[in-house]
C-alpha cells in the first residue's frame, strides 16, 4: 500500500429518502387525512397512484399502481390530487437542510438524494450522527419524516 493511499479518507455517503413524501405532505396539510389511507394521484378510471400513505400501503396500495386496482385493495382509499408546486417548495427546504452539511448533494428526485459528507461543513466525524441531525432538522423545518442510510458508497 502506498503512502498516498493511506491518506485517502473513507467516503461517507448518506442516502436520504422522505417517508411517503407526497402523501405525508397531504396528511400534514389536511388534518382530516391523518391516520387514513391516502393516495396522491388520479382517481379516474385511467388514473395512477403517485404516492401512497403508510395506511394505504398496509392494504397493498403502491405508487405506479392503477387507481382502480388501488381502490379494489382499499375501498376507503382517499384520493388527493397532486400539488407539485407544494412538493417542489418543500423539496427546496429539504435541500437547504442538506446544504447546511455538505455541498456535495446528488438529488435523485424531489424526495430523495445522496449526500457525500466525507468532508462536511461542521467537521463531524460520524456520518451516522450527521444523518441523525439531517433527519431531526427536516422534521423540525417541515413536520415530515425522512429515512437515512449511511455507507461508503451509493450501493
Amino acid at each position: 500500500m502506498s503512502a498516498d493511499h493511506a491518506s485517502v479518507p473513507v467516503r461517507k455517503i448518506i442516502h436520504v429518502d422522505m417517508d411517503a413524501f407526497y402523501a405525508s405532505v397531504e396528511q400534514r396539510d389536511d388534518p382530516a387525512l391523518r391516520g387514513r389511507p391516502v393516495a396522491v394521484g388520479g382517481s379516474a378510471e385511467r388514473g395512477v397512484v403517485a404516492a401512497a400513505s403508510y395506511e394505504a400501503r398496509a392494504f397493498g396500495v403502491r405508487s405506479a399502481m392503477p387507481s382502480v386496482t388501488a381502490r379494489r385493495r382499499c375501498p376507503d382509499l382517499v384520493f388527493v390530487r397532486p400539488r407539485f408546486d407544494v412538493y417542489k417548495a418543500i423539496s427546496a427546504e429539504i435541500r437547504a437542510v442538506f446544504a447546511e452539511h455538505t455541498d456535495v448533494i446528488e438529488p435523485l428526485s424531489l424526495d430523495e438524494a445522496y449526500l457525500d459528507v466525507t468532508e462536511n461543513k461542521q467537521a463531524i466525524a460520524s456520518a451516522t450522527r450527521i444523518a441523525e441531525l439531517v433527519r431531526a432538522r427536516i422534521r423540525e423545518q417541515t413536520g415530515l419524516t425522512a429515512s437515512a442510510g449511511v455507507s461508503y458508497n451509493k450501493f
